[in-house]
C-alpha cells in the first residue's frame, strides 16, 4: 500500500493495531461520539503509521532511534504513588493558583486542588461523557488524515482531562497542570485533554511537565474550543529528562470576539519536544497570539510547527517564536500562515529569530504563507547569528564575566517573548530557567 512508503514499520505501530483489536469491544460502553471518533482514527493510522523522514513535516525530525527504543504500551495500572518532591519540580514561587495533577494522563483528584469555582468543571475525560459539551466539540477539529501522532492518540488513548468554563464565568486564578510521566519500563502513553471556553468566559492554564523512571514516549492531544467572546491565556512550561521524548499536538478553534493567547517556553532535558500547534480562526474579529521561546542543549531536538488558518474577515495573528541553541543541539520552526478567500482585512505577522551558541547545533527554519484574500496585511521572516561580539566585549569590558555577559544577552534576545508573559510569577519562573538551562 503507498503509505509504507511514508511510514515506519515498527514493533510499536503493531502493538496499537493490536491493541485496538484487543480492547475494541470495550469501546462499546463509550459515548457514541467517542466511538465514532476512535473508528475513524484507527483507519487514518493504519494508513499514516508513524511517520518517516519522506513525510514533508517530518523532514528534520527522525523517529527511527526513538521508536528502535522498544517502548510498551500502557496498561491499566494501579493507582501511583506520586512524591511531592517529583510535584515540587515544577512549582512555580509565589505563584496563586489551583494545583491539576494529572499522572502518565490520568487526572489525579487526590493530588489536586480541586477548584470551588461555580460555572467551572472538571473531571477526567471518561467522567465527562455525558456533559453537552465533551459530546459537542470531542474530536471534532483535528484533520486525522494528516497528523500521524493525533491518530493514533484518539484511536487509543485510554483517558485525559476536560474542563468546561461555563458561560460568563471568569476563573480568577490560574489553573496549574502539572503532567508527571513515570515509569518502571520504556512506556508510550497517549493522554488527551478537552477545554472548552463559553461564551464570554475568561481562564488561565499553565502546564509543566515532569519526569521519572525509566524512557516514556509521550503522545499527548489537547483540543481547545474557544467560544464568542471568550478568553483564554495558555502556558506550555516545558521541561524535563533525557529519559522523555514527547510529541504534543495542540488543536484550538476560536469563535467570534475571542482571545487566544499561547506562551511556549521549552528547555534543555527532554531528548525530543515536537510541538504542532494548529489554529483556526472561524470568526470575525478573532485574535490569536503565540509566543515561543526554546533553548536547547546537547543532543536536544526541538521541533515547532504552527498553523494559523485565518477562515474569516476581521482577525489578527502575531506569531513570534525565538531559539536559543546550544552544543549540538537542534532546532526546527516551521510555521504556516494560511489566510482564506473570505478573510479579507486580516493582519497576521510571522517572525522567527534564532542564537546559535554550539558550533555544532543546528536550525532549519521555514516560515509560510499562503494567501487567497486581497485585502490583507501579512508578513513572515526568519533570522539566525550568534553573539554579537562588540556587546559581548562591552559587557566583559564593565567587569561583567563571560558567563554572566552571555547570560545577560541572551535574556536580551529572548526579551521580546519573555515579556509577553502576563503572569509576573511565570515570567520570572521561565526567566530562572533561562539562566538554568545556559549552565
Amino acid at each position: 500500500m503507498e503509505h509504507r512508503t511514508t511510514q515506519i514499520n515498527s514493533t510499536l505501530y503493531d502493538q496499537c493495531i493490536a491493541d485496538y483489536e484487543v480492547r475494541s469491544p470495550l469501546f462499546a460502553a463509550e459515548a457514541p461520539e467517542v466511538v465514532a471518533a476512535r473508528a475513524q482514527a484507527i483507519e487514518q493510522f493504519k494508513q499514516l503509521g508513524f511517520p518517516s523522514t519522506k513525510v514533508e513535516d517530518w523532514k528534520y525530525t527522525n523517529l527511527v532511534p526513538v521508536l528502535k527504543e522498544n517502548f510498551e504500551l500502557e496498561q491499566d495500572a494501579e493507582v501511583l504513588t506520586v512524591a511531592e518532591a517529583l510535584l515540587a519540580q515544577a512549582k512555580i514561587d509565589l505563584l496563586d493558583c489551583y494545583r491539576i495533577v494529572l499522572v502518565n494522563g490520568k487526572y489525579r483528584a487526590d493530588l489536586s486542588e480541586v477548584p470551588a469555582v461555580e460555572g467551572l468543571f472538571l473531571s477526567s475525560l471518561s467522567d465527562a461523557a455525558d456533559r453537552p459539551a465533551f459530546k459537542q466539540h470531542f474530536g471534532k477539529y483535528i484533520d486525522l488524515s494528516k497528523f500521524h501522532f493525533a491518530a493514533a492518540n484518539t484511536a487509543l488513548f485510554r483517558n485525559g482531562l476536560f474542563i468546561d468554563v461555563k458561560r460568563n464565568t471568569v476563573v480568577e486564578k490560574p489553573l496549574h497542570l502539572i503532567h508527571v510521566a513515570t515509569a518502571g519500563a520504556p512506556t508510550y502513553f497517549q493522554p488527551r485533554q478537552l477545554f472548552v471556553v463559553g461564551t464570554s468566559a475568561s481562564i488561565s492554564v499553565i502546564e509543566s511537565y515532569v519526569t521519572d523512571g525509566a524512557p516514556v514516549f509521550v503522545n499527548n492531544v489537547a483540543e481547545i474550543v474557544v467560544q464568542e467572546n471568550a478568553q483564554m491565556q495558555h502556558f506550555y512550561i516545558q521541561a524535563g529528562d533525557a529519559n522523555a521524548r514527547y510529541v504534543h499536538h495542540t488543536e484550538v478553534y476560536q469563535q467570534a470576539n475571542s482571545q487566544y493567547n499561547n506562551y511556549k517556553a521549552s528547555f534543555p532535558g527532554t531528548s525530543l519536544w515536537r510541538n504542532n500547534m494548529n489554529i483556526a480562526l472561524d470568526g470575525e474579529n478573532v485574535e490569536s497570539h503565540l509566543y515561543g521561546l526554546y533553548l536547547a542543549g546537547g543532543h536536544q531536538l526541538v521541533d515547532n510547527h504552527t498553523i494559523v488558518d485565518h477562515r474569516k474577515p476581521h482577525c489578527n495573528s502575531n506569531e513570534l517564536y525565538k531559539g536559543v541553541m546550544k552544543d549540538e543541539s537542534a532546532g526546527v520552526f516551521n510555521g504556516k500562515i494560511f489566510v482564506r478567500k473570505d478573510a479579507q482585512k486580516t493582519n497576521a505577522f510571522q517572525q522567527n529569530n534564532n542564537m546559535l551558541l554550539g558550533k555544532k547545533a543546528v536550525v532549519d527554519s521555514k516560515p509560510q504563507l499562503e494567501i487567497f484574500a486581497d485585502d490583507v496585511k501579512c508578513s513572515h521572516g526568519s533570522t539566525m547569528g550568534q553573539f554579537n561580539p562588540e556587546a559581548l566585549f562591552y559587557l566583559k569590558s564593565r567587569g561583567i564575566g563571560d558567563e554572566k555577559a552571555r547570560a545577560l544577552l541572551v535574556h536580551a534576545f529572548a526579551y521580546d517573548v519573555t515579556e509577553k508573559i502576563p503572569i509576573p510569577e511565570v515570567q520570572s519562573h521561565i526567566n530562572a530557567l533561562i539562566d538554568q538551562g545556559l549552565k
